[in-house]
This record gives structure tokens, C-alpha cells and sequence, in this order.
């Protein structure tokens, strides 16, 4: 799971159109590499070896302002992943 520093005051909730994963990120823009199925570009390739296409599949849903929606959210999200067991937050 991918999670935002707690103190966090504005970040972006993200899905991905390839993975279905939601997530956090304080970054916020249009779309991001998904952390869960995009892939690094590796910068040490040889000559042979082609440059993967970095592609943005993480799609903004919307952005989060406040510490309090912040949290909300990632616990919802840390629910979803865990099937909904409060013991784990």
C-alpha cells in the first residue's frame, strides 16, 4: 500500500485505469506512474535495449485538502486492502 507522511495537508487520490488500485500520493497532478504496476525506467540499459515507455495510468480523482479528509480517506483505503479489519489501523 502507498501511503501519504502523516501531517500530510493537501495530496491527490488516485485510480489507476490498468490496475484498478487506489491510492494517496502528495504529489498532485493530471495523472501518475502507478506505484503498483508502472514500471521504473531503468537508465542503465544497453545499446540493443529499447527505453520503456513510461506511461501514466493514475488517473486524479480528486484532491484532498485537510489534515482530518486526509486520514479519512486513508483509512478507508487501509480497510479496502485489508477486507474491512479494524485491527490492523
Amino acid at each position: 500500500m502507498f501511503y501519504v507522511p502523516d501531517g500530510t495537508t493537501r495530496c491527490g487520490y488516485y485510480e489507476c485505469k490498468s490496475c484498478g488500485n487506489r491510492f494517496l500520493d502528495i504529489k498532485i497532478g493530471p495523472s501518475l506512474v502507478c506505484p503498483y504496476c508502472g514500471e521504473e525506467p531503468d537508465m542503465e540499459i544497453g545499446p540493443d535495449e529499447e527505453m520503456p515507455q513510461i506511461s501514466e495510468d493514475a488517473k486524479l480523482v480528486q484532491m484532498l485538502e485537510g489534515e482530518e479528509e486526509i486520514e479519512k480517506y486513508d483509512q478507508l483505503l487501509s480497510l479496502a486492502v485489508t477486507g474491512g479489519d479494524y485491527n490492523w489501523i
